[in-house]
């Protein structure tokens, strides 16, 4: 079983469309008993009496445009024991890095990457909250997902 936490700021936009994308992909190939994927922020941004927040509706609204359903996700906030849970802890920007990396007490490379970093890039993940082109982001996630995929498949 390989478990995979993707991280963003808030856990609304970005990392959940990359949990999301990834089942997806994972089930077409029927590799969903293979994986365990999540996703959680570094803040608490979006965390309100310990509920989170659903997926922010522009997000869901793109996953939604390519037939995947984030049903149910609220936002959860990374704790320094899914290091120790998860294979790989992928965050979205350098800024995301930096705050699993102070949350976690482990530097990035052992088990901390950023997304597009498995499609040869050191590019951050677009943040559709500050640009709002969802599809822009959607694009970098699948282009993330696509590459971790085919890395953690030997391929």
């Amino acid at each position: 079983m390989i478990k995979i936490l993707f991280v963003c700021h808030g856990n609304i936009c970005r990392s959940p469309m990359a949990e999301f994308v990834l089942k997806d992909m994972v089930q077409k190939r029927g590799m969903a008993d293979q994986f365990e994927i999540a996703s959680a922020a570094t803040s608490t941004e979006e965390i309100w009496n310990g509920v989170g927040n659903p997926v922010y509706p522009p997000a869901r609204e793109e996953l939604a445009k390519h037939g995947i359903s984030c049903e149910g996700k609220r936002a959860v906030q990374l704790k320094a024991s899914d290091y120790d849970f998860y294979d790989y802890l992928i965050g979205m920007d350098s800024m995301n890095i930096k705050n699993m990396e102070r949350m976690t007490g482990h530097i990035g490379g052992e088990k901390i990457y950023k997304l597009l970093s498995f499609a040869g890039s050191d590019r951050d993940c677009r943040d559709p909250w500050y640009s709002g082109r969802f599809d822009e982001t959607y694009r970098d996630v699948m282009t993330g997902c696509a590459a971790f995929l085919d890395y953690v498949c030997g391929k």
